[in-house]
C-alpha cells in the first residue's frame, strides 16, 4: 500500500520557514536570506519581494499586500540580512509602508539591495463585483506540460530555486530548451510549490517572478536581473495549482519588460504584475 502524500500547509513549509523575519526593534527585522532559492547565485526576486512582503505585513495593521513595487538596487546574496520598515500612512481600509533590505560589505559596511513601497488591506473585505475582459490562459492539461526533469538539459544557469518548485510549461513556449526558441517573448505554465503548500497572498509576490524569463524563448540565455517590479494582488486564491502567462513585447536598448498575469483554479486573476529587466548579455 503506497504511502499517502504529506502535503506541507501555510505557515508550515519551507517558503514560510525561508520567509521568516525576526523583530530586532519596532520596525526592524533580522532575516536569513536561504541559498535555497538562488538563480545563477543571486537570490531570486521575487523570494525577496516575500520577504519584504511579510516583514510588511507585520509591521502594518492590514494584513495583506494589495499592491508592491520594488527597485531591485544591487544583487542579494543568501545570507543574514536586516530589513526596516516605515509606515507612512494608516487609514481604515488601507495602508502604506516602506521596507528596505541590507546585507553586509566586507568591511561590516550596509549594502541596501532592495526598496519597497507597498500597499496593503483586507482581500476579505472587497466587493464581489467583477467586469473584466481578462481571460485565463490556453495552457494544455499538466500531464501535456514539460517540467525540468523532461529536457534533456537543465535550464541554463540552472539553480537551487528550481527544486523548490513545480513548474509545468506550455510545450509552445519550451522551445529554447533544445536550442530553438520560437522568437515570441512567450512563457506559459502550471506553478505550485514543490511541498504542496497552496498559495496565498504572500507567495503570489513570488509567483510572478518564478517562471523561466521570456527572453529565453527570444533566443537570449542568462540572468536577466530585475530591475523595477511591480506587483497587484487581486483576491485570495483557492487551493490547487496556479496558471502564469508571462508576455515581452518590446525589447530595446538593453531593456526589456515582462507582463505576468496568474489565475487560480477557480479561473480567477488572482495577481497580475509588470517587471523592467535588463536583457541578458549571451
Amino acid at each position: 500500500m503506497a504511502e499517502a502524500v504529506i502535503r506541507a500547509t501555510v505557515g508550515n513549509s519551507e517558503f514560510d520557514r525561508d520567509t521568516a523575519v525576526t523583530l530586532r526593534e519596532p520596525g526592524v527585522y533580522d532575516a536569513e536570506l536561504s541559498a535555497g532559492w538562488t538563480i545563477i547565485h543571486a537570490v531570486n526576486g521575487g523570494y525577496l519581494l516575500a520577504l519584504l512582503g511579510r516583514a510588511l505585513g507585520d509591521a502594518l495593521p492590514h494584513p495583506d499586500p494589495f499592491s508592491v513595487s520594488a527597485h531591485y538596487l544591487t544583487a542579494s546574496q543568501s545570507g543574514p540580512a536586516v530589513i526596516r520598515t516605515e509606515t507612512i500612512r494608516t487609514g481604515r481600509t488601507l495602508s502604506t509602508g516602506q521596507a528596505s533590505l541590507f546585507q553586509y560589505a566586507e568591511d561590516g559596511t550596509e549594502v541596501e539591495r532592495i526598496r519597497v513601497l507597498a500597499t496593503y488591506g483586507d482581500l476579505d473585505s472587497l466587493p464581489d463585483d467583477v467586469r473584466t475582459t481578462a481571460k485565463p490562459p490556453a495552457i494544455p492539461p499538466i500531464e501535456h506540460c514539460l517540467g525540468p526533469a523532461d529536457g534533456p538539459a537543465p535550464i541554463p544557469g540552472s539553480s537551487a530555486i528550481t527544486e523548490r518548485l513545480d513548474i509545468k510549461l506550455d510545450p509552445a513556449t519550451v522551445g529554447w530548451a533544445v536550442g530553438a526558441p520560437s522568437g515570441k517573448g512567450e512563457m506559459r505554465g502550471w506553478f505550485g510549490l514543490a511541498d504542496g503548500r497552496d498559495a496565498d497572498p504572500l507567495s503570489l509576490l513570488l509567483t510572478v517572478d518564478a517562471l523561466p524569463p521570456t527572453s529565453f524563448e527570444l533566443g537570449l540565455t542568462g540572468w536577466t536581473p530585475t530591475v523595477e517590479l511591480t506587483t497587484h494582488i487581486r483576491c485570495r486564491p483557492a487551493p490547487g495549482p496556479l496558471r502564469v502567462s508571462i508576455t515581452t513585447r518590446n525589447l530595446a536598448g538593453g531593456f526589456l519588460e515582462e507582463d505576468a498575469d496568474v489565475w487560480d483554479s477557480a479561473d480567477r486573476l488572482v495577481a497580475q504584475s509588470r517587471q523592467l529587466a535588463k536583457t541578458p548579455r549571451g
